[in-house]
């Protein structure tokens, strides 16, 4: 598909492309997925803690982009991974859109103000036993970043074109507890977006490409 370029078409995009589908009032996907997915007979957890992370759709000159952070070098878990901002729900949040407004403008200083929610995409359940929410949400430049040097090493940003060709999306595996598993990479330009994050993108890439 050509991708769109402009934050009024893919405001328009999505929208046809969720159908009308809304949860507590906001267009969403279809689907409870996650990593079990592509690894049939996993057990997915019974009890996952609730998060919720932001899908930063930035417009640029001539495209639109993924913002995506890479986690600091010194946290105990998923160190160096590339993630979406966004984090665990806290008891105080009145729902996953604040949550993932909040975390991001925690971790990477994005005013909440500036990011138009336009919906969500589907519930993802990782093996490390979060259920996340991700939350699409359109950011007009000129716009502030101050990352958290504590969880932050980095913020890039990947054209939205090379995530919605399938071409893209290829599919590794590794041992893991005496098992196979196999999962999504999108390397791009030296980054190697993987697991949960790239999971998120595929579904971000599918949801755009339905009929």
């Amino acid at each position: 598909m050509t991708a769109p370029r402009t934050l009024d078409e893919m405001r328009a995009l999505f929208a046809t492309a969720t159908g009308g589908r809304t949860l507590n009032g906001v267009p969403h996907a279809r689907a409870r997925r996650g990593d079990h997915d592509l690894n049939p007979g996993m057990a997915v957890p019974a009890d996952p803690l609730a998060a919720a992370v932001l899908v930063p759709i930035v417009e640029r000159e001539d495209r639109l982009t993924i913002l995506l952070t890479r986690r600091s070098d010194t946290l105990p878990v998923h160190t160096g991974q590339v993630s979406f901002p966004g984090g665990r729900v806290e008891q105080e949040d009145p729902d996953h859109i604040v949550t993932a407004l909040r975390e991001t403008e925690e971790e990477i200083g994005l005013d909440r103000s500036l990011v138009e929610v336009i919906g969500r995409l589907d519930t993802y359940v990782t093996r490390t036993g979060f259920e996340v929410t991700p939350v699409v949400g359109l950011v007009r430049p000129p716009f502030e970043l101050i990352p958290d040097p504590v969880e932050v090493a980095e913020v890039f940003e990947v054209p939205l074109a090379f995530i919605l060709d399938s071409a893209n999306h290829e599919r590794h595996s590794r041992e893991w507890q005496k098992m196979t598993r196999h999962f999504y990479v999108l390397p791009y330009d030296g980054y190697y977006i993987w697991g949960a994050t790239a999971g998120m993108l595929v579904n971000l890439a599918d949801v755009l490409r339905a009929d």
